[in-house]
């Protein structure tokens, strides 16, 4: 019967799952709320998006822009709005037939505030908080001080002079005390409140009398806080008890304070004198022993890197990482999540970080396991037969069948390929996607029960097709004289990700390195291994990993997993010829799981691999993206979260290859251009790639500017500020930012202002002259100064004006690459992801610059009048679309390239989903500018078409790559497609009808790309 409940609830799920076809991102703030995310629902229909694609939007820090520091799991973020307000968004998405994939962090919390329950019960009671497991803290620190305490790097300055100055004060409310910083909050253990409460305890005696009612009532609070368990307890029972005992206290405590002035009196001079005089050291000592003796301790934010004994997300100390594989972790994060989702108020879910998480594929099995439980409860509810039974003793049955895989794939076939698997639901009936970084070769684990990525890689094909190779030794040159740099990236990511080890994440490779010390222990072939060898090897090994992480498990080691850990070993050894080869060897064995562990050694060596996994992907992460992505200045558009700009430039064939993949194994795996997240929108970096077409001009531009701005550069420590790196990234960020439309007074001042706060971030995240952790004010101060005089409209009008007229050229070309890659995104295998207000043209840069308002309301009136021109009864649409050619810079064309491609989309589903991907064979002299392929399911079809490398089909700005000027003897041999079916074109209205030659359909570039720059062809009947 069990396995009939299974076989229903997922034939229901199939039944009513929706896959989007479109997916378009809001980011959610007190500032963009509920209420105007239901006003854009209509628009988001109209322009052709299915689903809405929601950052997160659970009670996070007040004042958060991004959603990702959840301080409360369990309840919507009240800043964003009510319940009422999210479910008349719901409803509006239901009434458009839209659904909503909603992004979900599982790998931490934010604690930058008070609001964090969990969190704060923690700095209350230590290890005995019945959410201390929730966090993935490690109480058995080596250093003895931080035993079974955490360790909170927050102060500005050091502890001592934090304290001593009367920043830290303590305060009394309510029966409870607690100890401020600035607006900060934290709360003190009820067991240490008798070292405030017994302070001039004798003096309150004499004065009340040892028999007075009020003093009588004290003495035994004091007693009841004596009798308090341990904040070390760890058992249930004694953890539970600690919990009711102790607010038993503060309600004794608060009651008598109410009733008694003498005793509120003789709280508030105590808490005055253990507040300290400024001024007088001594006067401290007593809060110096209140504050030693909680579950935390308070320490200077530079601490933090070597001592910090709480994993993060990253380097950021504001956000404490969860142990999520814990199944109570799992269950109270996630209830809200599973509410709205049985509740068909959210369709699908974005993984936030998955790498972070000890176990990746056990949590998103989890995912899916009770994504069926919870609607299995549905059916088991309808069914009369299951009277009498409990849904308790149903649903440990229905968990057992689920985990042996004994329901069959809804397909009628025995064994699906791996691209139907997740169609036909057989161990992903809930449409997930993750936020996984791929390198350029590494394929998604193909057993995680999902749909794919949030699609960064796609992002990196896409933006590769136009880069132009041919010029890659040019560029190589020009970066090589000019800043000095070695233009291969060679070793720099090696050396990045070492530096990270040790600036950033030294506390993190610190308790690996003691975990692995302590397994060495366990054996008489590795006993003699010292701890500092050990954590250089440890060191040596994660700097040479090539992937962000591995996913060894109980399952076993797989075999990629294997290679990418015996690629980093060898190249460990090559790197460290001096160091004895056995050292790496032990680690090696350690993490393939083939070490002879002694009893109970090998959960341990489980235990440690796990951690390891966890350290390597935020290593790479703040070694490659946070590092070398602002040192690396060759090319900037290939400098994209995914990316390897040691590669340049991609064959139109890989990229066909690519899509192919993506058709046969995650064909409905998000396809992204822009994010929150990515360094440039999707339009700067088409913009930059002209310069990989424009070596010579790049590098004459170059040249006079450095000319004009000479005088701008001043000496920091015998350094030129900028220097000629960041001079080179400077540039190329201009003149990728510049808008379209020349500004000037206060407009000009915020672009301005967006330069210098972008390079000051470049500075530091480049952390040669300067960094977060070791600013260096004086070189800040120069580049923002430098950012100033060279933009300054009155004084450097020649450079500004020098700077207008290149990138009005790369504008050109630019804007057509950027159109060729939405077309790319909406017709390849996959989901076009469309970030918040992409849709017109946008030159925004890495965030907080991508995440400034969007201006809605244009963007409305903007397609309103689009659709009353395209309904006009006398409209030529060829005409039209050639208007909008001629006036591309007012942005009409990107919108009507989104519409009208989504549109066809939608309103051939699946066709672009599932649909077959065949690769256009291209002939003529213009082949290789030509990206075209063909999309099929049974006997519908598409051929999409896009040009790249334009400037070698239109020289000048005043040309346009269209017609048979561009395209000369260009043609398309169609694969499959019938001569006499004719074709027509979304974007002019024409119809073309392929000729025939040698048995084959074929059409002339020059007629599909007549009047519009791209196009989209889709079969008539």
């Amino acid at each position: 019967m069990v396995d009939d409940l299974l076989s229903q609830t997922l034939d229901r799920i199939a039944h009513e799952r929706r896959w989007p076809e479109s997916t378009y991102r809001l980011q959610f703030h007190a500032g963009f709320t509920f209420r105007d995310a239901t006003a854009l629902v209509p628009y988001l229909h109209d322009l052709g998006v299915t689903d809405l694609y929601a950052s997160p939007y659970l009670k996070a820090r007040p004042g958060s822009k991004h959603g990702y520091d959840i301080a409360d799991h369990r309840v919507l973020n009240p800043e964003i709005g009510s319940e009422d307000d999210f479910n008349a968004l719901v409803a509006a998405l239901r009434a458009h037939g839209m659904g909503q994939l909603l992004d979900v962090v599982p790998n931490h919390m934010g604690i930058a505030d008070n609001d964090n329950v969990w969190w704060n019960d923690v700095l209350e009671n230590g290890p005995s908080s019945p959410y201390a497991p929730y966090f993935d803290i490690d109480w058995h620190s080596e250093k003895t001080d931080l035993y079974d305490k955490v360790l909170l790097p927050l102060l500005g300055d050091p502890y001592g002079k934090a304290l001593e100055s009367g920043q830290l004060r303590i305060n009394y409310d309510a029966g409870a005390f607690t100890v401020h910083y600035y607006e900060r909050r934290f709360p003190l253990s009820p067991g240490t409140f008798d070292l405030v409460l017994r302070h001039r305890l004798e003096e309150l005696e004499q004065a009340l009398g040892p028999t007075a009612e009020a003093h009588v009532e004290l003495q035994s609070i004091l007693t009841a806080i004596k009798n308090l368990p341990s904040r070390s307890v760890r058992e249930p029972v004694r953890v539970a008890e600690r919990q009711r005992e102790k607010e038993v206290v503060k309600r004794r405590l608060a009651a008598l304070v109410e009733s008694s002035p003498a005793i509120r009196t003789f709280i508030e001079r105590n808490v005055e004198l253990f507040n300290g005089t400024p001024g007088e050291p001594r006067s401290f000592d007593l809060l110096d022993d209140l504050l030693n003796a909680q579950a935390y301790r308070l320490s200077y934010w530079r601490v933090a890197s070597d001592e910090i004994n709480y994993r993060r997300f990253f380097d950021v100390n504001e956000l404490a990482a969860l142990s999520m594989e814990r199944p109570e972790v799992f269950a109270a994060t996630h209830e809200l999540i599973f509410r709205l989702l049985r509740e068909r108020k959210v369709t699908g879910l974005r993984i936030d970080h998955p790498d972070g998480l000890y176990d990746p594929k056990q949590y998103l099995e989890r995912l899916q396991e009770q994504y069926v439980v919870e609607r299995a409860k549905e059916v088991f509810a309808e069914r009369a037969e299951w009277q009498g039974r409990e849904w308790n003793e149903v649903e440990a049955e229905l968990r057992k069948a689920w985990a042996s895989g004994s329901e069959k794939p809804l397909a009628e076939q025995e064994e699906p390929p791996r691209a139907e698997r997740a169609v036909y639901g057989h161990r992903a009936p809930l449409y997930v996607v993750v936020e996984k970084i791929l390198g350029r070769e590494e394929p998604l684990p193909d057993d995680w029960p999902v749909y794919g990525t949030v699609g960064y890689e796609f992002l990196n094909w896409v933006n590769a097709l136009f880069v132009d190779g041919k010029h890659l030794a040019a560029l190589n040159r020009l970066y090589n004289r000019w800043t000095d740099m070695d233009p291969w990236l060679g070793d720099l990511v090696y050396q990045k990700k070492f530096l990270i080890m040790q600036v950033a994440l030294s506390s993190e490779l610190y308790v690996l390195a003691h975990q692995l010390d302590r397994l060495s222990e366990m054996n008489r072939w590795s006993r003699d291994f010292t701890l500092n060898s050990l954590r250089h090897a440890l060191r040596e090994i994660i700097a040479c990993f090539p992937v962000y992480r591995s996913y060894i498990s109980d399952d076993g080691v797989p075999e990629r997993d294997r290679a990418y850990i015996n690629l980093a070993v060898i190249q460990a050894k090559r790197k460290n010829p001096a160091i004895s080869a056995m050292l790496f060897d032990f680690v090696q064995d350690v993490l393939l799981l083939r070490t002879d562990a002694v009893a109970g050694g090998r959960q341990a060596e489980r235990h440690f691999v796990g951690k390891f996994q966890q350290v390597t992907s935020p290593v790479m992460a703040k070694g490659l993206e946070d590092t070398v992505f602002y040192v690396f200045n060759r090319l900037l558009s290939q400098n994209e979260v995914g990316g390897d700009p040691a590669h340049f430039g991609m064959p139109v064939e890989d990229f066909y290859h690519h899509l192919r993949e993506r058709r046969d194994g995650w064909a409905r795996a998000l396809s992204a251009t822009s994010t929150h997240d990515t360094k440039r929108s999707e339009d700067v970096r088409a913009r930059l790639n002209v310069l990989s077409e424009l070596p010579r001009e790049w590098q004459a531009h170059l040249a006079r500017w450095n000319r004009i701005n000479r005088r701008h550069r001043v000496a920091v420590d015998d350094v030129q500020a900028p220097d000629a790196n960041d001079l080179y990234l400077f540039y190329q960020n201009l003149i990728g930012a510049v808008p379209l439309e020349q500004v000037s007074g206060a407009a000009h001042a915020v672009f301005v202002e967006r330069m210098q706060s972008y390079m000051q971030k470049a500075i530091h995240e480049a952390k040669v002259h300067t960094s977060w952790v070791n600013p260096n004010p004086a070189y800040d101060d120069a580049i923002g100064r430098f950012v100033a005089a060279v933009l300054d409209e009155r004084k450097n009008a020649r450079f500004l004006n020098d700077v207008r007229a290149f990138v009005q050229r790369l504008n050109h070309f630019g804007l057509f690459n950027s159109l060729a890659q939405v077309l790319l995104k909406i017709t390849a295998p996959g989901v076009p992801d469309i970030y918040q207000g992409q849709e017109l043209w946008d030159f925004s840069l890495v965030d907080p610059d991508n995440r400034r308002p969007v201006d809605y309301e244009r963007r409305r009136r903007m397609l309103r009048e689009l659709k009353h021109q395209l309904a006009a009864p006398r409209l030529n649409p060829a005409e039209f679309a050639h208007a909008l050619v001629a006036s591309k810079e007012d942005a009409r064309i990107k919108l009507y390239v989104t519409y009208r491609g989504l549109h066809a989309r939608r309103d051939n589903p699946g066709l672009f989903a599932e649909g077959e991907f065949l690769a256009v064979n291209v002939t003529g002299s213009r082949r290789e500018n030509v990206i075209s392929f063909l999309r099929r399911q049974e006997n519908r079809y598409a051929v999409a078409v896009a040009p790249r490398l334009v400037t070698q089909l239109a020289k000048d700005a005043d040309e346009l790559p269209l017609g048979e000027a561009a395209w000369q003897d260009t043609t398309l041999v169609l694969p499959g497609v019938a001569a006499d079916r004719p074709l027509r074109n979304v974007f002019t209205g024409e119809t073309l009808s392929p000729a025939q030659r040698d048995g084959e359909a074929f059409l002339l570039m020059a007629d599909v790309l007549q009047h519009f720059p791209v196009a989209l062809f889709v079969a008539q009947d």
